[in-house]
C-alpha cells in the first residue's frame, strides 16, 4: 500500500476520520509529518488501527488497548497474560449481569404475556 490520506487511512481500518483523530489525541496512533502539507499514513499506521479495532472486538478497553500497545515492543508476555486474564474476568462479570437482566425482562415479559388489566408488569418495573 502506498501511503495515504487520513481518509484512505480511516477507510483502510475501517473507521471514520474522527476516529482516527480521537484515537492520535488518546496517543493510540501517532500523527505523521505533515508532507507536502498533507498528512500521508503508511501500512505501520494501518498495521496498528487494525490491532487497535481488533483489541476492542475483544473487549480491551481504549486504556488496555494503550498498555497492549506499549507491551508489543517488550514481548512481556506474563504482562500481556496478565492483562488478557484481568479483561476476561471483567468479560465474565459483565455477561453474569447481562444474563441477570435477562432473567428478570423474560420473566416480566412472561408476567405481561399472562395478564390484561392493570398495568404492565414490565412498564411497572421501570418505576
Amino acid at each position: 500500500m502506498a501511503e495515504t490520506t487520513i481518509a484512505g487511512f480511516a477507510r483502510e481500518g475501517g473507521v471514520g476520520v474522527e476516529t482516527v483523530r480521537y484515537y492520535q489525541r488518546r496517543g493510540l496512533l501517532p500523527t505523521p509529518r505533515k508532507s507536502g502539507g498533507i498528512r500521508r499514513y503508511g501500512e505501520e499506521d494501518v498495521r496498528r488501527l487494525r490491532f487497535i479495532r481488533t483489541a476492542q472486538g475483544a473487549g480491551f478497553t481504549l486504556e488496555e488497548i494503550g498498555a497492549l500497545l506499549a507491551l508489543e515492543a517488550t514481548n512481556d508476555r506474563r504482562r500481556v497474560r496478565a492483562l488478557a486474564t484481568e479483561r476476561i474476568a471483567a468479560l465474565d462479570a459483565k455477561i453474569a449481569q447481562m444474563k441477570d437482566a435477562r432473567d428478570v425482562l423474560a420473566k416480566l415479559a412472561r408476567q405481561c404475556a399472562a395478564g390484561t388489566k392493570g398495568p404492565c408488569p414490565i412498564l411497572a418495573a421501570f418505576e
